[in-house]
């Protein structure tokens, strides 16, 4: 028995050009922050090299925003076991403050380190959320759309990181004061 003849439509390159690249600058604080700033250039030529492969699954797909950036997501961290660091040497990528290049930047550095380990305490969904609203911009309804979750609950998820962080990180300066 013959199957019928189907034809596939290959996405063109002006439609590649405008349904996937475009969002190539909305992913990259997000490969910086998982790779480094050194190596997020070359990340974000592979992972469109990846999708530029994959473009006739592209064309039907009803959330393109979601798989790109799971894409991303998945290339960094194949490309974190790759390069078989443990957990901690991954995490200080994590920038969520700028150090001054005065004399606190001892006072960051710990700053920081305190901070990357709240958010690593965090429920995975909670930390999603608040590294792509908080660290790297996107906006609420990205966010929603990216994760297949309601508006609502992005909200909900981005308060209670954000109170957990600012719990935690007042226990932590009132332990150091002795106040606690």
């Amino acid at each position: 028995m013959l199957l019928p003849f189907r034809y596939t439509y290959k996405m063109t390159k002006q439609e590649f050009r405008h349904s996937v690249f475009s969002f190539s600058e909305r992913i990259y604080p997000m490969v910086a922050r998982m790779l480094g700033q050194s190596n997020a250039s070359d990340a974000i030529q592979d992972i469109m090299l990846k999708l530029w492969e994959k473009r006739d699954k592209i064309k039907g797909h009803p959330n393109v925003k979601g798989l790109i950036f799971l894409t991303a997501r998945n290339y960094c961290i194949d490309e974190l076991r790759k390069k078989a660091k443990n957990a901690s040497d991954s995490q200080e990528r994590l920038k969520v403050l700028k150090a001054s290049k005065a004399s606190k930047d001892i006072e960051w550095s710990e700053l920081n380190s305190i901070v990357n380990e709240i958010i690593q305490s965090l429920p995975k969904p909670q930390q999603d959320v608040f590294q792509m609203r908080d660290l790297d911009g996107f906006q609420t309804d990205e966010i929603a759309e990216l994760l297949g979750i309601k508006r609502e609950h992005v909200r909900v998820l981005l308060s209670r990181a954000r109170k957990h962080i600012g719990v935690e990180l007042e226990k932590t300066y009132n332990y150091e004061r002795g106040v606690y």
